[in-house]
């Protein structure tokens, strides 16, 4: 724990956590803090915040690596599992079949994506950003031929539509799933093998290689699981609008790698904890809720993200939180020897 304080980039997310909450108080008068709006949060942080985690792993293994496809996964995930559970359902309620099925339909999409993703880059060799554009692509493309453009419509089935809208003991559905998956990669990159060896690969690739370490694996696993991710996210898109579109959530991918940047995962790879990545989605989360709540244009938000990352930038770099330790360790000196 205590190690987790000296991170610069922990201790910047939780000062700006606590600043936004006092600012976006004072500013709203107290409705950001209404129970409502503290809901409406918890409700939107997920699909961000997956796509994120997906992102997360991507950085994590080195060498420029990143998934651009994340959003496409998503939106053909929900498509393509709206489809086949409205045709098998078709003219029939059974709310908790078509769930289940539209789950597992949006989960294997994910995976199959995912692969494509980890294969293209493992073993063609391709680069990470130019592999996970071009099946960006591909993916949109299919999602737009699959559904002929316009929205899917799921209808209104409560067991499906709940993991989006609905909340156990007013803690929104989709933010224990959150949770649970933020948990879940925590556990596997810090008590794992495969953590391990992911962090050690991403730090010095081909030293890893020389441990005996099966870089190509590791990476097939990594794009597979950021495919999981994401298809996890569009099925909790799609619940929410009770639809599924190939455009839905256009502009979560550039704010998705924003959160992964500020939460301290570094894009040279080998570096990153689940706990900034969560603090951070929780910041922007924050932000972007206050300042619809003050009225202001997505274009003052986009600002506001902006300057958010500038300042994690500079704060996180800069020697003020050495500064800081040097007056800590003199005031506690100064202190035991009076």
């Amino acid at each position: 724990m205590t190690a987790l304080f000296k991170d610069n980039h922990i201790r910047f997310l939780i000062v700006a956590n606590v600043a936004i909450i006092i600012i976006a108080a004072l500013a709203s008068q107290g409705l950001f803090l209404d129970s409502y709006n503290i809901k409406s949060m918890a409700k939107q942080l997920p699909e961000l915040g997956l796509l994120a985690m997906g992102i997360m792993l991507a950085m994590i293994s080195g060498e420029g690596g990143i998934d651009l496809s994340v959003i496409g996964i998503a939106n053909l995930a929900a498509i393509i599992a709206g489809l086949t559970a409205k045709t098998y359902f078709a003219g029939k309620e059974q709310g908790l079949s078509f769930m289940l099925v539209f789950i597992l339909v949006a989960l294997a999409v994910g995976i199959i994506a995912g692969l494509i993703n980890g294969l293209l880059i493992s073993r063609v060799g391709f680069t990470a950003i130019l592999a996970t554009l071009g099946t960006s692509l591909i993916y949109t493309g299919l999602a737009v031929a699959l559904s002929g453009g316009p929205a899917v419509s799921l209808g209104y089935r409560k067991p499906f539509v709940n993991i989006g809208n609905g909340s156990f003991f007013n803690i929104p559905y989709s933010f224990i799933i959150f949770a649970f998956a933020a948990i879940a990669i925590s556990y596997l990159l810090n008590r794992t093998a495969f953590g391990l060896r992911l962090y050690l690969m991403g730090s010095n690739a081909k030293a890893a290689h020389y441990t005996g370490i099966n870089n190509k694996n590791i990476l097939l696993i990594t794009y597979t699981l950021s495919g999981v991710l994401a298809s996890m996210a569009g099925i909790i898109i799609a619940s929410s609008a009770s639809s599924a579109k190939w455009d839905y959530g256009s502009s979560y991918l550039l704010v998705a790698i924003l959160i992964a940047v500020m939460g301290g995962i570094n894009p040279d790879g080998g570096h990153g904890r689940m706990v900034g990545l969560v603090l951070a989605g929780i910041a922007m989360q924050m932000m972007s809720s206050s300042l619809n709540l003050l009225g202001a244009s997505v274009f003052l938000k986009n600002l506001m993200w902006g300057l958010l990352l500038l300042l994690s930038i500079v704060f996180t770099s800069s020697n003020l939180w050495q500064g800081f330790d040097i007056l800590s360790r003199r005031s506690k000196s100064g202190g035991s020897s009076g």
